[in-house]
């Protein structure tokens, strides 16, 4: 299994626009940010994890011709903008498979009108196949996918578990109960935005003492705000089983 970082910012992205933090002023190419995202690639499969507003640059930068599907972890717009820019997919293809929460598909409908109508649709439109995310397993590809439901301040998110892979963003609470469900793994993903306490993120401690508890053989951080620091700075005070993501990065499990 291959994964790719699309993007490993914060909803802003880094650099943020007009800024003059140093992070952002950073030449350094692992301090710039586009918006949240992974690629996941197995055997013939190739899935993407949330579609945000820098979903065409990611697509294209990372030389990726064709998806079997996009899932979503919550419905917020750093998240989610890209969806328009599966047309070009959808031309090559046929109808995009996306998997979400029902509340996340509600949202997409009032947000891309056009692109779920299905009477009076321009000719266009890409056409979507929802496939509704419970928090329970389900197929995806040749494997088992498994949620991992938790809580972004108050609104439900879904982490991802593939194989020894889990993916988890914009989580601030863990119940017990989907912790579980992380044991044994390769890899983990887990967001970390700052070092100051967020009310809707886990800051750096939250992270690491998330990591500490589920206990995978390697994590990485990501959703990344500036204030967390240089990339380079950051990575010298992790633990040395804990990495700082950075856009572009290709791991192997």
């Amino acid at each position: 299994m291959k994964i790719t970082f699309l993007g490993t910012g914060t909803s802003q992205g880094i650099p943020i626009i007009g800024s003059e933090h140093p992070v952002c002023l950073s030449n350094n190419p692992k301090d710039k940010r586009l918006r949240v995202s992974v690629l996941v690639e197995w055997d013939t499969f190739t899935y993407v994890i949330d579609c945000g507003p820098d979903f065409r640059q990611q697509m294209l930068r990372s030389n990726c011709k064709r998806i079997d599907g996009i899932l979503f972890t919550h419905e917020h717009a750093d998240h989610t903008m890209g969806l328009d820019d599966i047309r070009p997919f959808f031309f090559r293809q046929g109808d995009i498979k996306l998997y979400a929460h029902d509340r996340v598909f509600k949202a997409l409908e009032r947000r891309f009108e056009y692109i779920f109508e299905t009477t009076n649709k321009y000719p266009g439109a890409p056409s979507v196949v929802k496939q509704v995310v419970k928090n329970e397993a389900f197929p995806l590809g040749n494997i088992e996918v498994t949620p991992i439901d938790g809580l972004h301040h108050n609104l439900q998110v879904f982490g991802y578990r593939f194989k020894d892979f889990a993916y988890l963003t914009d989580m601030k609470t863990v119940p017990q109960k989907e912790v579980e469900k992380l044991k044994n793994l390769e890899v983990l993903v887990v967001n970390a935005l700052r070092e100051e306490p967020h009310q809707s993120h886990f800051n750096l401690e939250e992270a690491l003492e998330f990591i500490a508890i589920v206990k995978p053989k390697k994590a990485y951080l990501t959703h990344i705000s500036h204030l967390l620091g240089f990339h380079d700075e950051v990575q010298q005070k992790l633990p040395k089983n804990v990495f700082l993501a950075y856009d572009n990065l290709q791991i192997t499990i």
